[in-house]
């Protein structure tokens, strides 16, 4: 299994950015997708993630901002961000399991999952 992210760059405080993770080399359709980012020197935390029933859910911080949806006809999940402020400046990843394995504690905003792609990097300028 592969993933690749498209979408990332840099865009203005207040603007939208939709990241894109492709799925290949396995039956997307079976597989959970999360996002994490990464600020600079710091660990990954969780973002969102999809079930392959559609359910889902993101951390609390970026809720009404960052939403997650996926479409089984493209292999792709994507992560729609809207009023996007400098703080959300990081490099972002998208990661696949298996429903039972994708693993997200949403206490310690860490995200267990076996595939990754390599990142995408958004930038939001102030």
């Amino acid at each position: 299994v592969q993933l690749a992210e498209y979408g990332g760059g840099l865009v203005q405080t207040g603007g939208s950015m939709r990241l894109s993770c492709v799925l290949s080399g396995g039956a997307f359709s079976e597989y959970a997708v999360a996002w994490a980012r990464q600020f600079p020197g710091k660990g990954r935390e969780w973002v969102c993630e999809v079930y392959t029933d559609d359910s889902g859910s993101c951390r609390p911080s970026v809720e009404g901002r960052i939403t997650v949806s996926r479409d089984n006809a493209r292999n792709t999940v994507f992560l729609e961000m809207n009023n996007l402020q400098p703080s959300d400046t990081a490099a972002y990843y998208c990661a696949a399991d298996t429903d039972t394995n994708l693993i997200v504690n949403s206490a310690t905003d860490s995200l267990e999952a076996q595939y990754w792609g390599q990142g995408t990097q958004v930038t939001v300028s102030s």
